[in-house]
């Protein structure tokens, strides 16, 4: 953006001014008083005053905020040096650089020779010299041929920059021409500038998402809601093809439309389950997910992208706060314990192998790794110029404190919700006698519990067994033998060299043994 801006004061002011713009790394185009110059005849004069045509750089996207992020960018200059400074003109500059077609120069001394035949040829030699031209170019495609030299340009500008003699350079061959360095560069497309090109492209990819999410919201819907959503899906669809037609300046439309075709059916086929043989398909809240991952990545490499002091706290923190929880995490599995103290057992007790220790590890620094989320729409808001950010930004230290205490919270409500959904399962399955369900390594199952000796030798925690009934077990750990005891609603456990266990079919069989089947004495 190319500002007007007004430093007040006197030429220490100035100076000052001056250095605060090359430290900022915007050039300063014109200087001149104010009421002389260019604003001879605009402003009054003021010998107080200075103007200075600066040209402020900063990162973000092209947008009808751009002009008043510029303007940001000067009040918050002028708040950090203490200087009365105002922006008194923005205007935007151009500087979207062009994408020029990439060419590779070769030699044509392999092509079949172009003479003038005496007669006409028949067709078996029109047929050989296709082939010999064929094998000609296919070769040329391989790079065989390459003389290494890279030009970019049209199609026309090419072919003259190869032959071109470059001062200091070998003179080049005079049987030389030039091929695209990739299949979407031809002669007949012209890429758009690269913003331009970005900006087309993220509107064509929110759209196919839109359509998808409404898609997948259809198909769970029912009534006069999936034709609804329905019609917001073929509008969606129609809109992302149109936009689609535009990707290349000229030309290319047909690949494009073809190639955004076969994306969007894959899309919808794992949307829909045809992946792998699943017809549930996908929920919106996978959608969401999914989103929520892409627009995370993109949020936080915008905010990179800037880098300033201010975003490192922003960006080091959440990683920092991941890494001791991992730390913490790898000294003991959270989820197990969460899952544990469920059932009135310890950790210990479930005897879970280091690999599923690390699997939850993962889970827990899944939900960890919402921290991220804040700093990522942080960085997608200040990409766009959002009307809050500068506001925000004087109270950035307590705002993204807050905002980190409420995703922690939330992830720790997360990780409570996962082990308290898998103890609601294991509780409702062995209520209802069924196959239990596993929960990152730990295997519980239906086992005829049977004791090796007698009843009042048989040192039980937690209750009273009944050997005629199945209990659910969390297997052997440490000596001790760790079971569910679903109708009294608490954990039973009790010395593994005590007891043996007998595998049950489930939760309805009616174990055997009896204590007069043990030897006297026992």
């Amino acid at each position: 953006m190319l500002v007007l801006v007004e430093v007040r004061g006197e030429q220490r002011d100035w100076d000052e001014a001056e250095r605060a713009f090359d430290q900022q790394g915007w050039p300063v185009v014109a200087a001149f008083a104010r009421g002389e110059g260019a604003s001879q005849g605009v402003l009054s004069v003021d010998a107080s005053a200075r103007l200075y045509s600066v040209e402020v750089r900063f990162f973000g996207a092209r947008n009808r905020r751009t002009e008043q992020a510029a303007e940001w960018w000067v009040q918050r200059l002028a708040r950090r040096t203490r200087l009365e400074m105002y922006a008194r003109r923005c205007e935007p500059v151009d500087r979207d650089r062009e994408q020029l077609t990439g060419w590779r120069a070769h030699t044509v001394a392999h092509r079949p020779p172009r003479v003038p035949d005496p007669r006409p040829l028949t067709p078996m030699a029109r047929l050989r010299r296709s082939t010999a031209m064929a094998r000609a170019r296919l070769s040329e495609g391989s790079g065989r041929h390459d003389t290494g030299t890279l030009v970019r340009g049209t199609a026309s500008e090419a072919l003259r920059l190869s032959r071109m003699d470059l001062p200091g350079g070998s003179a080049p061959e005079a049987a030389i021409d030039v091929r695209a360095r990739h299949g979407r560069e031809r002669r007949h497309i012209v890429q758009r500038r690269e913003e331009d090109h970005q900006r087309v492209t993220s509107r064509v990819m929110a759209w196919t998402f839109a359509m998808l999410f409404c898609v997948v919201v259809a198909r769970q819907a029912s009534g006069t809601r999936t034709w609804v959503w329905g019609t917001a899906a073929v509008l969606c669809l129609l809109w992302s093809a149109w936009l689609t037609r535009g990707v290349f300046a000229e030309g290319g439309r047909v690949g494009s439309i073809l190639t955004w075709g076969v994306v969007t059916a894959f899309l919808l086929a794992v949307a829909l389950g045809a992946d792998m043989g699943d017809t549930r398909g996908w929920t919106p809240v996978q959608v969401l997910s999914v989103f929520a991952v892409t627009a995370t990545a993109t949020g936080i490499w915008l905010l990179v992208r800037q880098w300033t002091w201010g975003e490192w706290l922003a960006w080091a923190a959440p990683l920092l706060f991941a890494l001791v929880a991992s730390c913490v995490v790898a000294s003991g599995s959270v989820m197990h314990a969460l899952y544990a103290d469920s059932l009135d057992v310890t950790p210990n007790d479930l005897d879970v192998p280091a690999i599923w220790q690390a699997a939850s590890a993962l889970k827990l620094l899944s939900f960890l790794s919402f921290a991220l989320f804040v700093p990522a729409l942080w960085g997608i808001a200040k990409h766009v110029h959002a009307s809050f950010v500068s506001p925000v930004e004087r109270f950035g230290v307590l705002s993204y404190v807050v905002a980190q205490v409420a995703v922690v919270l939330f992830c720790t409500l997360g990780a409570l919700d996962s082990a308290g959904d898998a103890v609601k399962e294991l509780r409702t399955a062995a209520a209802q006698k069924a196959e239990l369900p596993s929960y990152f390594g730990v295997e519980p199952e239906w086992m005829c519990v049977e004791p090796t000796v007698l009843a009042a030798k048989l040192s039980s925690r937690g209750g009273v067994l009944r050997p005629e009934r199945p209990y659910v077990s969390f297997g052997e750990a440490g000596g001790t033998v760790s079971l569910w005891d679903e109708p009294a609603g608490k954990a039973l456990q009790m010395p593994a060299e005590q007891v043996r266990l007998v595998p049950a079919a489930d939760g309805r069989v009616r174990c055997t043994f009896s204590y007069e089947s043990l030897p006297k004495g026992d």
